[in-house]
């Protein structure tokens, strides 16, 4: 192995330090460079631009390790492999086969195999002393979460790094097994906080309110478009529209375009990798294409694009694809679902498209499966990476992680040493922002005034999105919950409005809960289902389902 060190290193042999190239917020990948002793490795490479990394002659690291394919975790790993031919590029088998996928210019012309794959749960020694370890790490195919061992003369340090993380199953990836790292005793742990304090509702709650507002709209007369990244989540949601007792055996088209078509014919190559009862599925019938069994999917091609939305269908294509190609003038009515992603805002440019909603259908544990993961490992230090700034001061500030552990919330470019002590020495609190507010009643309503100062934070956009609160008993404290424009739909759309009563529930003009007729008096308002205006036109008649 190399001998290089970066200057941002200490030159003592046992220390142990982090230094982030990239954390994961906004648009930024992750990358982060590990020193273990003499030993330097690179957790991931999600760079868009990886000059940094070329800074010096010789490779900036040992070696590299690679959690999994997305975007934001590998994109640099092919110009870093050109770069420096000679570095060690290491992942799970399926990783290694999913990456191409990072370079889709490249497809069809050859991309020499430059990442090596490592088994599951078997421990690889790379060097006298310096060990790694693999195990799943659900959120994607191919995941995987990396135990680095470094025996030092003195003791041996244990670094687990989770890489993205989900304890629950999904559909086709199984989750982290809290169970299987237990004993694993990790000195240092480097965990993403994507979703801060958040808590979310069971993964199958999810996909049936999912489920719930695309039969909506298929029942409306409207055709579903749903833009999702390469990977995970559009094949995620086909295999549940493909086993949910709501569309088995329904007669409709779903046509699946661009890179997420190139995603699922990866996935059909790794069948055996997958979990048996997804193996079982695709014994009784294919994963993905299929024409015979209802409802069809197929691979959307240029003759079918300008006839596709003309009866109503449902359509998966790329996140960043320009939507007005589908969403065309001479096509039926559409609704455009895009993932509600909290590390990051929500997509403002959808090209003029109208009836733009999100849902909620996670790939990353929320705080209670963070904790609950931090708790079972007990690390004397916690480098959280992978999420927004204020969702991350929000973890940090946690007492029940503050009371134990070293928190680290390091930004690109700073160096975070961690050195291991018998004892644990008490962290110094993060600094909170506390709003003081009066508390007037009157009558039958009770107000709350606070100052506008916690309008600032960048949180206050999301929370007071609809101008509606949820108030409610937390012990002797009351918490207010902003409500989201998701839950209000889910709200609605459990009170069934008669279908013979004029109002904004049964206009065709309303979508995602706003007017879009251009002469009335509501047009792009939020509307109320109860709503009336002088312009209502009725939903068209529903379709005759085709045999």
């Amino acid at each position: 192995m190399s001998n290089q060190r970066p200057a941002a290193f200490s030159t003592e042999d046992e220390r142990l330090a982090c230094f982030p190239y990239g954390v994961g917020q906004d648009a930024e990948g992750v990358c982060l460079l590990v020193k273990m002793g003499p030993h330097h490795i690179l957790l991931d490479c999600g760079l868009q631009d990886i000059s940094p990394l070329k800074a010096q002659t010789n490779p900036p690291a040992d070696l590299v390790l690679c959690s999994h394919a997305h975007t934001d975790h590998a994109q640099g790993l092919l110009a870093l492999h050109q770069a420096f031919p000679k570095l060690p590029i290491y992942a799970s088998e399926v990783t290694t086969q999913l990456l191409p996928l990072n370079w889709p210019d490249l497809v069809g012309e050859e991309i020499t195999p430059f990442c090596q794959a490592l088994p599951w749960r078997s421990p690889i020694e790379f060097c006298e002393g310096l060990s790694v370890q693999l195990f799943p790490a659900g959120h994607l195919p191919g995941a995987a979460a990396f135990l680095l061992t470094y025996t030092a003369p003195s003791r041996t340090y244990r670094l687990f790094y989770t890489g993205d993380f989900f304890l629950s199953n999904s559909r086709l990836v199984e989750g982290l097994s809290v169970e299987a790292l237990r004993g694993t005793q990790p000195d240092v742990l480097i965990v993403e906080g994507s979703y801060g304090t958040a808590r979310h509702p069971h993964r199958r709650q999810q996909e049936n309110q999912l489920v719930e507002r695309i039969d909506q709209a298929i029942a409306a007369n409207y055709s579903v478009l749903l833009p999702v990244p390469t990977l995970g989540l559009g094949q995620e949601i086909l295999m549940l529209l493909r086993s949910h007792h709501q569309f088995t055996g329904r007669n409709l088209d779903i046509w699946v375009d661009g890179t997420v078509a190139g995603g699922c014919n990866a996935y059909l190559d790794l069948l055996s990798h997958f979990p048996t009862s997804v193996q079982n599925f695709a014994r009784h019938q294919p994963l993905f294409w299929d024409e015979r069994v209802r409802p069809r999917v197929r691979r959307l091609d240029e003759q079918q694009r300008g006839i596709v939305g003309q009866s109503p269908c449902i359509v998966l294509t790329d996140e960043t694809v320009d939507l007005r190609m589908y969403c065309q003038p001479d096509s039926g009515p559409w609704v455009v679902l895009r993932p509600e992603r909290l590390r990051y805002p929500l997509e403002t440019n959808d090209f003029g498209v109208s009836g733009v909603e999100t849902y909620l259908l996670t790939e990353h544990s929320d705080c209670l499966g963070t904790t609950q993961l931090i708790h079972n490992l007990r690390p004397q230090h916690i480098v959280f990476f992978h999420g927004s700034q204020t969702y991350l001061a929000d973890l940090t500030g946690l007492e029940e992680l503050q009371n134990r552990y070293h928190i680290h919330c390091p930004s690109a470019g700073t160096l975070v040493e961690l050195p291991i002590g018998e004892t644990f020495i008490q962290p110094a609190p993060p600094t909170e922002t506390n709003y003081e507010g009066e508390l007037t009643e009157f009558g039958t309503v009770v107000t709350i005034t606070l100052p506008e100062a916690i309008a600032a934070d960048p949180r206050w956009h999301n929370f007071a999105d609809t101008g509606l609160v949820e108030a409610r008993w937390q012990g002797e404290e009351l918490v207010l919950r902003g409500l989201s424009q998701r839950e209000l739909l889910s709200q609605s759309s459990n009170f069934k409005m008669p279908a013979n009563i004029d109002c904004c529930a049964n206009c065709r003009h309303q979508r995602g809960q706003r007017c879009w007729n251009p002469a009335s008096p509501l047009y792009t308002f939020k509307v109320t289902p109860e709503g009336y205006c002088p312009v209502f036109e009725p939903l068209e008649p529903l379709p005759k389902m085709r045999e």
